[in-house]
């Protein structure tokens, strides 16, 4: 992603709903969709600015990396874990079987080669580990943000569960959510595209009442994610295990 991206999202990543929001139905996925042994390793890949180290470090000691410099510096000092260089899915910086929980967080779009890179994820979990997977849904909703993201593509669920088995993963479960607010989002993107307008910034900071509406309307999916399908949604979730032998 270009510079400017990265400083923008280290400074709003703390308060955007969008973010607030997808960290508590993170971390209600992790308290009852992920089974952790005691005191496990976790490891985040692309961490990004680090909004989501604090999150997964409450579960477990933490390592990470990413390929941009500027990312890594926002992540290791917001947060004071070490975050090393590294790219998928041939770069990954730690030894192969090393963590109970493998996070990939908005990242597979990112990369080249999904799934050889997804290969390369589950070759760091130990037997029985799992991975905790997001990524942006279906093209139609293809947009300028993901142009300034440098994303290489969209989801949609068959897809990624298809390519999640094809890697060898076991027990996958994939949901989309960011359901409620989809209308408006998809509305959104669609007029823009029609009126090729290319000003629109997702990562703006809303005023704050707008801001917290937003926030408590995405944040409620946590109650039923895991629960309840979902039929669409702006993004998917996939928990997925490494066969424990």
């Amino acid at each position: 992603m270009e510079a400017r991206v990265y400083r923008q999202m280290a400074s709003v990543e703390d308060e955007h709903w969008w973010f607030v929001a997808r960290r508590r139905i993170l971390a209600e996925v992790l308290r009852r969709l992920v089974v952790l042994p005691p005191a496990p390793r976790i490891l985040e890949a692309g961490c990004g600015t680090g909004g989501n180290l604090a999150l997964l470090s409450g579960f477990g000691a933490v390592q990470a990396f990413d390929p941009n410099a500027d990312a890594r510096a926002f992540a290791s000092e917001k947060s004071g874990v070490e975050v090393r260089a590294g790219t998928l899915p041939d770069g990954i910086p730690f030894e192969r079987q090393s963590f109970d929980l493998v996070a990939a967080l908005d990242i597979l779009e990112h990369v080249d080669r999904d799934e050889e890179s997804l290969l390369a994820l589950r070759d760091q979990l130990r037997p029985g580990g799992s991975l905790l997977l997001t990524v942006p849904a279906y093209r139609a909703l293809w947009s300028h943000h993901d142009e300034r993201h440098h994303h290489k593509r969209r989801y949609v669920r068959g897809e990624l569960i298809r390519k999640l088995r094809a890697a060898g993963y076991r027990d996958v479960r994939v949901t989309y959510f960011n359901a409620i607010l989809f209308p408006a989002i998809a509305s959104v993107r669609l007029v823009r595209r029609l009126l090729d307008r290319r000003d629109g910034d997702d990562e703006a900071l809303p005023p704050p009442g707008l801001n917290r509406l937003l926030k408590a309307i995405f944040a409620s999916e946590r109650h039923v994610i895991g629960r309840l399908p979902s039929p669409l949604g702006v993004s998917l979730l996939a928990v997925a295990r490494r066969a424990p032998s």
